[in-house]
């Protein structure tokens, strides 16, 4: 199972680095329920296994020492004498024999051998998946990965463990993986002197008066993280959901350059950096199960959820919100490198067509040139209804503006139709950044 396999890619990293020689049961035992399970908060909850079945009585949080390590002895007894199933081989199917359970998963009539140790692997590979928005884990088998999840496991606890965070709530390791993967791997935002108030600064941690937990990372989030480390790698994520009813996409290749490609593209845009990274990456990215039916998470799934509407619909950006700008600049970034093959030679062309149009329009005393731009050019969804529009401005362009407006006719000619709409949708925008800068 792929937990299993993850947990070996990690222990043999870790052994390596740390110049050990654990078997998995060994760092089980040392070091993954000793973090996880052998204090009153739990790090982790796997429903029907040895750790959450209580006696009469039992609380987790009321567990003494001795108790705790009965259930460490229950897990050993099931993993040595029984065949494995979802209760204590974490990702494996359910044990029930007439029917596939909602719990099961990677569920095959292949006779995989399995023995003692792929169970132990199978726990630390599980809990290496990392949390996203939307309801879904994700696991890499990458050592470079899997050690920095591990080291925020020991931050996590600690956490958990402070007696001034007693609200905090336990049983959130996956989610605390993205958010720590997300930080830690982010260069621009890590601080290795960080604290509490630093974590809830970033978003990390969300505390009030009743409860604190950790929030949920955007995959976009995690995905620019990571392609600061990894930029010019694709690499291979397993997507899936493990709780009431198990979900599984698969294995889904990520496509890491992309978030190197939007960055450079924003740079050459608008120089610099942007002013709130969080905020900015924020925006990118559609919901990751849609990401995922498109084969690949690149560029293309990285649209931008709120552009959506624009690109359908003759709706503009206003500029009236404070928000408008962040999201011109967001969307730009995500059209341009879209429509353009060589990211290192990016022109702000459309910016230039833009003005010209916007003093066309200027240049009119009554609202019919505006209405024929809003109405007809930009409201267009076909190359048909843009070119006709065009073709009405011809007759009162003269000069430059005339070869400029000549020129946008024939490429948009040449331009597919899914060109077209990055184009239109691009061109719109830049056009009521000019407007409302005139």
């Amino acid at each position: 199972m792929i937990t299993s396999v993850v947990g070996r890619t990690f222990l043999n990293a870790y052994n390596e680095q740390y110049g050990k020689t654990y078997s998995p049961k060994e760092f089980f035992e040392k070091e993954y329920w000793q973090l996880f399970y052998n204090y009153p908060k739990y790090m982790q909850w796997v429903t029907n296994s040895p750790f959450v079945q209580m006696r009469s009585g039992q609380k987790p949080h009321l567990l003494n020492d001795v108790e705790r390590v009965e259930k460490l002895e229950a897990l050993y007894e099931k993993a040595n004498k029984e065949v494995p199933d979802a209760s204590f081989a974490l990702g494996f199917p359910a044990s029930e024999s007439k029917e596939y359970a909602s719990t099961s998963g990677l569920v095959s009539d292949l006779a995989i051998p399995v023995n003692e140790e792929e169970v132990y692997l199978s726990w630390i590979g599980s809990g290496l998946g990392i949390g996203v928005a939307g309801g879904f884990t994700i696991l890499f088998d990458n050592p470079a990965i899997t050690l920095q999840t591990f080291e925020g496991w020991k931050v996590y606890r600690k956490y958990l463990n402070d007696p001034t965070l007693e609200k905090l709530r336990g049983n959130q390791v996956n989610t605390w993986n993205g958010q720590w993967l997300s930080y830690s791997m982010n260069p621009q935002e890590y601080d290795s002197d960080f604290d509490l108030f630093e974590l809830t600064q970033q978003g990390i941690f969300k505390v009030d008066a009743s409860l604190a937990e950790v929030n949920t990372v955007n995959w976009s989030q995690l995905f620019f993280s990571l392609s600061q480390q990894f930029f010019k790698v694709e690499m291979m994520g397993y997507v899936y959901g493990f709780g009431q009813t198990n979900k599984t996409i698969g294995f889904i290749p990520f496509q890491f350059k992309s978030g190197s490609d939007i960055k450079e593209v924003y740079k050459q845009l608008f120089g610099g950096k942007y002013s709130n990274p969080k905020e900015f990456e924020s925006l990118f990215g559609m919901h990751i199960k849609r990401a995922c039916e498109l084969g690949s998470i690149g560029l293309l799934a990285l649209r931008p959820e709120g552009l959506k509407k624009y690109l359908k619909e003759g709706k503009n950006l206003s500029f009236k919100k404070d928000e408008d700008l962040i999201n011109y600049q967001a969307y730009k970034t995500w059209l341009m490198a879209m429509l353009s093959k060589n990211k290192e030679e990016i022109k702000d062309y459309t910016l230039e067509l833009a003005k010209t149009i916007q003093k066309y329009r200027s240049g009119g005393t009554k609202l019919d040139r505006k209405t024929l731009i809003e109405k007809e050019l930009f409201a267009s969804p076909s190359k048909r209804g843009f070119i006709e529009a065009l073709t009405k401005m011809v007759k009162d362009l003269e000069g430059d503006d005339l070869i400029t407006i000549k020129k946008l006719k024939d490429e948009v000619h040449l331009m597919t139709n899914e060109e077209y709409g990055y184009f239109c949708t691009l061109l719109k925008f830049d056009y009521a950044y000019v407007e409302q800068q005139s």
